[in-house]
Formats: structure tokens, C-alpha cells, sequence
């Protein structure tokens, strides 16, 4: 098959590429700079020039090949509503140019959180609202009604040496802040996977995936908050504190309203229907190895 990825060039993206090339699958990955394009080339894929807004090339890229993977999101989070209106909108194109067919569409989103339990598959969409914009999976289930073979891969904290989800951003604020804080007792837990084993579940959905399912990337359930402030504490050399929820937001900004959540999440449905099994490192050993401890200048851009 063919896919077309968007955000071929990014963390996923690149990731994702080179798995389905490795399985006998040709990429078209879309690239928005220059830069960008030489990291599609280098993974062996087809360049695709064009970004979310653009959507006449949203629409010339899906035309072109068997399936798509969507990928791509602009984690600006000066601004996330118009990110998360960008990509729905993205989406919805998508879908259309899919329309009548039988060709794929795979739609990335986070596992999110259910108080109380781990959230599971079988869990709905959570709606978008004012506080939590995101509408990924309500532009999926659009699409999916108008006859689109649509399924949605949910991230948790995707991770190897270099970025680790929104702990990168911690990881950042803790080395400005000069302390690394959890919230409360810091029990609460985030689910984690690493980025190869994540390339890897997106390649079983594209090949083995139902449509209208949704699949959970997720190796641990849930590391707890205090682990991973302690990580980044032992890292960077700072103090490693417990903070009200009332200060969070003074702490983490935007990351305020996520430092308190309890997102440990199952993939137990997901392996066994399409028998992934996660392999790679744990959350905490590619924490204890983060090129981030090294230099700032290897800190990984988001």
C-alpha cells in the first residue's frame, strides 16, 4: 500500500514511516519546510509539500495513495484552540477525499483520562469543550458516518531519549523554575509508551484495524507524577517539591491543567485484537537517559 502521512518529518511521523517502509509499504509524508523534506528523503519516502491550513494539498496527498495517517498537530499552546480547529478541519478534508472507498483513515489523539479507573478502548470520545478544545476524535466519528474506513490511534506519553510527551515541556519549566514539582501527593499516574513500539501499533491498524475502533498505544498503564518529578529532579540536580493544585498553573502554565489528572489508560483490548506487544524501554529508564539532562542545547524542541 501507499499511505500518505502527514507530520511525516515530526517525533511520530518519522517514526511511523520508517515502520511501514520496513514492512513493504511505500510513504508519501507531507513536509512544510525544507527541512522537513530532506528528513522524509533520508527516511526513504516520497515528498509531499504542504501544511494542515493548506488543504487543497491535504486533499492532493489522500488522492494519491491507498490510505492516510494523519500525524500532524501544531502543539502551540499559546494558541491551542486554533490548533485544535486546524486539525479538525484537517481531518474532515481528509475524510472527504476518502469518501465512497474503502481506503483507510487513521486519526491520532490522547488516551485522556476517566476519574476513577483506567480508561479503557471501550471508553467515548471525550467532547470538546472551551477547556479542552480538541476535537480529533468527534472529526473521526464525522467521517467514519459518512462512510470513511476511519480508526484512531490514542497516545499517551510517547517517549525515547529525546522527548517524552508533555514531560519534555516539564523537563524544560523544572530547568527555568530550578525545581521539579508534583501536585499534591503525586499519585496520580500518566500511561507511557515508547515511540518505536507506537510506530509499530499504528502499522497493525493500518494492516489489521476495524473501522470505528480505537486503540491505545499504551505499554505502562501509569508511572506515578512523583516518579517522574523525581526523575527530572535527579537529572537536572534541582529540588523536587509537592505543590497545591491551586499552584500548578503558576508552576507549569498551559501544563497547569494536566499535572493533578490521573491518565493511566489500558491497551489490554488492543493487544489482544491485534497482538501487539509492547517491547521497548520503560518511561523512567529513557528518563534516566534524556539527552535533555545533558546540555540545553540538546533539549528536544516540541
Amino acid at each position: 500500500m501507499r499511505i500518505f502521512i502527514t507530520g511525516a518529518s515530526g517525533f511520530i511521523g518519522t517514526a511511523v514511516t520508517k515502520e511501514l517502509i520496513e514492512a513493504g509499504h511505500r510513504v508519501l509524508g507531507m513536509a512544510r519546510s525544507d527541512e522537513g523534506a530532506e528528513i522524509v528523503k533520508k527516511a526513504g519516502a516520497d515528498v509531499h509539500r504542504g501544511t494542515l491550513g493548506d488543504l487543497d494539498s491535504l486533499k492532493r496527498g489522500a488522492s494519491e495513495c491507498d490510505g492516510v495517517i494523519h500525524c500532524a498537530f501544531n502543539h502551540d499552546f499559546t494558541d491551542f484552540a486554533t490548533s485544535c480547529a486546524e486539525d479538525k478541519l484537517a481531518i474532515e478534508t481528509l475524510g472527504s477525499v476518502l469518501v465512497g472507498s474503502k481506503r483507510p483513515l487513521i486519526v491520532t489523539s490522547g488516551t485522556g483520562f476517566k476519574k476513577g479507573r483506567l480508561r479503557t478502548e471501550e471508553d467515548p470520545l471525550i467532547p470538546s469543550s472551551a477547556h479542552m478544545p480538541r476535537a480529533s476524535e468527534e472529526a473521526a466519528a464525522s467521517v467514519e458516518a459518512q462512510g470513511v474506513h476511519t480508526m484512531v490511534v490514542r497516545l499517551p506519553q510517547v517517549h525515547d531519549r529525546f522527548k517524552q510527551g508533555l514531560i519534555t515541556w516539564a523537563i524544560d519549566i523544572a530547568r527555568k523554575k530550578g525545581v521539579s514539582a508534583y501536585v499534591g501527593e503525586g499519585r496520580n499516574r500518566w500511561a507511557a509508551c515508547p515511540r518505536h513500539d507506537a510506530a509499530r501499533l499504528y502499522r497493525l491498524v493500518l494492516e489489521k484495524g476495524v473501522s470505528g475502533a480505537r486503540y491505545h498505544a499504551v505499554a505502562e498503564e501509569g508511572v506515578s507524577a512523583k516518579e517522574i518529578a523525581e526523575a527530572i529532579g535527579r537529572g537536572l540536580k534541582v529540588p523536587v517539591v509537592s505543590i497545591s493544585a491551586e499552584e500548578a498553573s503558576e508552576q507549569y502554565g498551559f501544563l497547569g491543567i494536566f499535572m493533578a489528572l490521573d491518565m493511566s489508560t489500558s491497551s489490554a483490548l488492543t493487544q489482544e485484537s491485534l497482538g501487539w506487544r509492547p517491547i521497548g524501554p520503560k518511561l523512567l529508564d529513557d528518563l534516566s537517559k534524556a539527552a535533555a539532562f545533558e546540555d540545553d542545547s540538546k533539549l528536544a524542541k516540541v
